[in-house]
């Protein structure tokens, strides 16, 4: 494996790539950050590391411009928990939730260049999902919209027949219906 480019940033404020012998920027940087090159950026009067520094000024301008990643909320939560006892916790967590979302992203456009590889439309693609997100719809509705029975002894208790199944007369009306249905035609002889 190869050493780190290291990248000396001057007093002036500038950025010497010793790997290319010429001075950068910011945007070279970022541009090295986005070809996945492993690289140092050194202060070039203390000798100490400044990574950190340059790649969050490099996040600084991107959320200055465009559509900003982080929301106001974000950064306030973030900034809470600089001294939280947390802390430590926290940077791990942001790290292997952005590696897992990586992960998942990497995953995904695999699926889609298989998918694009074997030739298929991307429409003809979507279509072949809605309908089988709607298929799956389908199957899951009448599965709810079907009568619950519990089980009963270890099976499953035998499903109420409705009246056209049975071939009993319906019951007679029992006392409290008689009482309701003759006090409705009395109401109803009085109006």
């Amino acid at each position: 494996m190869s050493e780190p480019r290291v990248i000396k940033k001057y007093p002036n404020r500038r950025l010497y790539d010793t790997a290319i012998s010429s001075y950068i920027t910011l945007e070279d940087v970022k541009q090295l950050v986005l070809e996945r090159a492993e690289f140092h950026v050194i202060d070039a009067r203390t000798n100490t590391d400044i990574t950190r520094g340059i790649l969050l000024q490099i996040i600084s301008e991107q959320e200055e411009q465009g559509s900003p990643i982080f929301t106001t909320d974000v950064l306030a939560h973030i900034i809470r928990f600089y001294g939280d006892t947390l802390q430590g916790m926290m940077g791990n967590y942001l790290e292997k939730s952005l590696q897992a979302f990586v992960d998942q992203q990497h995953l995904f456009r695999e699926q889609m260049r298989s998918f694009m590889g074997m030739g298929k439309n991307p429409l003809a693609m979507m279509t072949e999902l809605v309908e089988h997100n709607l298929s799956l719809w389908k199957s899951v509705n009448e599965r709810l919209q079907k009568p619950y029975f519990p089980l009963v002894g270890g099976e499953a208790a035998p499903a109420p027949q409705s009246p056209a199944q049975t071939s009993d007369p319906p019951p007679a009306a029992t006392e409290p219906d008689k009482a309701e249905k003759e006090r409705k035609d009395r109401k109803d002889r009085e109006t």
